[in-house]
């Protein structure tokens, strides 16, 4: 688009650009409302005895399986949590984190007549509730155990994820690289489910925490493109010295994926949708609550279902191997 020289800053060299964290958590506008309440039966961390053994289990079931079953499973699209189990209580419990207002609203944002900018509703947290569901996990996914720590690396941990869940509090759907090639570059990386516990088995690990040698798979959902362009945060844009050309086409591209009423509205939005992204090459990401500009490549969108390995005390960062892909 010909504005784009004229609204972005000087080229960002490094990459991916690193998740913004902050201060504290914000409390939520009462315009966002979740259709599912978050963390309904949440309760405080405990704290275990030193010498407890703690089992640490992999959890994984498909999204929205309470709604729609197995059928995203086959699609492998999939939510990960962590369980727990204490041997000296016999108590088992469960943490995982994830959207406040659901993955539509962490993903587009709503377009109030009101309001001159995009209106985000998109928060994600940590939840810790005792038990876990063996059902769930079980019948369509996974419960396995990983690894197991002592009481006192478990009262560590707690202490992280209260520090992790108070600075990083957005969601963030999508990985945006510069091609499905291995080694290609990425843009921005997501913040999710999986990420959660991807960090959670590090500082583990960091903590002396031994893992079993198990295949350990998580879904990511990426986006394609050159490189991103950097458009401005929501006064720059929006605000009254604003660029106007811009504001407009940034809000006729999300216009398609609010709401819909009806099976007519939502075909007819599906062309729009097909038009900007694959057509005309464009998507605009929202990320660290500022707005980028991503020129789209083929293959434009790709889920997959990939192996990032548990972490030893050596390396505690996975490494990724070859990726599945869903489409």
């Amino acid at each position: 688009p010909g504005w784009l020289r004229a609204s972005g800053s000087p080229s960002r060299r490094h990459w991916p650009e690193p998740y913004k964290r902050f201060d504290f958590r914000p409390k939520p506008d009462p315009y966002c409302q979740a259709k599912y309440t978050f963390c309904p039966t949440g309760s405080p961390i405990p704290v275990m005895k030193d010498d407890d053994d703690i089992e640490v289990f992999r959890l994984q079931a498909p999204v929205w399986e309470f709604k729609y079953g197995d059928l995203l499973g086959h699609l492998k699209i999939m939510h990960d949590a962590i369980g727990f189990r204490s041997t000296l209580t016999g108590k088992n419990y469960t943490m995982e984190w994830y959207e406040l207002f659901q993955l539509g609203n962490c993903t587009f944002p709503h377009l109030r007549p009101e309001m001159d900018a995009p209106f985000w509703c998109n928060q994600g947290a940590a939840c810790f509730f005792e038990g876990i569901e063996d059902a769930h996990w079980k019948e369509n996914g996974t419960l396995v155990q990983v690894a197991t720590i002592s009481g006192n690396m478990f009262n560590k941990m707690a202490k992280w994820v209260k520090q992790d869940n108070e600075t990083g509090i957005y969601y963030e759907t999508w990985t945006v690289k510069a091609s499905p090639e291995e080694g290609a570059e990425t843009w921005f990386d997501s913040y999710d489910c999986s990420k959660f516990v991807l960090r959670t088995y590090n500082k583990l690990a960091e903590f002396g925490a031994e893992f079993k040698k198990i295949e350990t798979n998580y879904t990511r959902i990426f986006l394609y493109s050159g490189e991103p362009t950097y458009l401005g945060n929501e006064t720059s844009v929006f605000g009254p010295t604003g660029n106007k050309t811009l504001a407009l086409a940034i809000k006729k591209f999300y216009y398609p994926f609010k709401p819909h009423l009806s099976t007519k509205e939502f075909l007819l939005s599906l062309l729009q949708i097909f038009d900007a992204v694959i057509v005309h090459r464009q998507f605009y990401l929202f990320y660290n609550f500022e707005y980028w500009f991503l020129p789209m490549k083929f293959p434009f969108i790709k889920i997959t279902y990939e192996e990032i390995p548990l972490p030893n005390r050596n390396n505690t960062i996975g490494v990724l191997r070859p990726a599945w892909p869903i489409w």
